[in-house]
């Protein structure tokens, strides 16, 4: 791939746009508001000109609900060779297409995995998609060039191929994202109007449960548009499981022995239920979860602390596998919660304690 036009210059087709320019691609940029298009071009993403023929490679990064007329346009123009959009829907843009009447040899859905919680080409890097899945939906229709433009397109990204039906996808998606992130909102959306007394207790669960809440709503709108469906059924589920933890929950109050019996059988099973769906999710580099030892480091808020830990983890001879930082409320102090593999856990707090740092039992 030599060329490229990135229609849509917000954090996904910026993003894609920087990588490629980093790997040599001169990459051409498009959008709806040409100076968002000014500013991806002002970060190295490339030119907000326009190209002088067809590309090889049209990338649409625009919002589901406009893919498939953003697509449409693009290839009447005939401005590339293969054509690719970045939506995170698959299904609904193809039909769309489909019923447009148009040859799609030369188009291929894709979706990239990764994002933020900010939008826009300010929020982009080149980084983003590196070790994320980014999936493929190719059809027997496909042509080979086109699927191996999009195969060069993900490996200038650093990111890994995966090839998916367009619905598979969807139903997909609306487990593990699309769901979550509504369920996110509703418990954030809890707080909106809670005693500060209450808020100023918010610890790393609290945290963890609503960091994607910080998403543009807008954005959240076109998303869940384009895939009411699937992610109406799932929350149907969690209603239902909802249902009956609430009457669990209620049976716990009973004065009745029986009945608070029964309460923690059903706060069980789901606490259960829940341990069971945790372990399949996917660990470091998408293999198989592990489980790793934590070594609890308490740190004061000040430059360099963090630096300083894992400069002694790594004359240690340890590998940091994930780390977590929990800040104490009302002070400016904090708990850093270093993963590491079990039989380096005893060798990471001995080297650590020798030179100086706190470490929490």
């Amino acid at each position: 791939m030599r060329t490229a036009l990135v229609i849509g210059t917000g954090l996904i087709g910026t993003s894609a746009a920087l990588a490629l320019a980093g790997r040599g691609v001169q990459v051409h940029l498009a959008d709806h508001d040409p100076e968002q298009a000014r500013t991806a071009a002002a970060l190295g993403a490339g030119t907000d000109e326009a190209p002088e023929g067809p590309v090889d490679l049209a990338i649409v990064a625009a919002p589901p609900a406009h893919v498939a007329g953003v697509l449409a346009d693009a290839m009447r123009r005939g401005v590339a060779r293969g054509y690719i959009d970045v939506a995170s829907v698959k299904g609904g843009p193809r039909r769309e297409l489909e019923a447009m009447g148009l040859d799609l040899a030369s188009y291929i859905g894709t979706h990239p995995m990764s994002g933020r919680e900010k939008s826009g080409p300010l929020a982009a890097t080149g980084d983003l998609f590196e070790g994320r899945p980014w999936v493929l939906t190719p059809t027997r229709d496909t042509d080979t060039e086109v699927l191996n433009l999009a195969l060069e397109l993900v490996s200038h990204c650093r990111a890994v191929p995966v090839v998916m039906d367009a619905d598979a996808h969807d139903r997909a998606v609306a487990l593990v994202s699309h769901m979550p992130h509504l369920v996110s909102s509703m418990v954030a959306a809890r707080l909106e109007n809670a005693e500060e007394a209450a808020v100023r207790l918010c610890g790393q669960g609290i945290r963890d449960v609503t960091r994607i809440a910080a998403s543009d709503p807008r954005m959240w709108i076109d998303i869940l548009s384009a895939n009411p469906g699937p992610v109406a059924d799932l929350l149907t589920d969690v209603a239902a499981d909802l249902e009956e933890t609430v009457q669990a929950l209620r049976a716990l109050q009973s004065s009745d022995e029986a009945k608070r019996g029964e309460g923690a059988v059903g706060i069980e099973d789901v606490l259960r239920r829940g341990n069971a769906g945790q372990v399949r999710v996917p660990g470091k580099h998408g293999s198989a979860p592990r489980t790793y030892e934590v070594v609890a480091v308490l740190i004061d808020d000040q430059p360099g602390q963090l630096a300083r830990i894992f400069a002694d983890a790594g004359r240690a001879g340890v590998n940091i596998e994930d780390v977590r930082i929990e800040h104490a409320t009302g002070q400016q102090a904090g708990l850093v919660q270093l993963m590491v593999e079990p039989q380096a856990a005893p060798v990471l707090s001995a080297a650590l304690r020798e030179r100086g740092w706190a470490i929490r039992q």
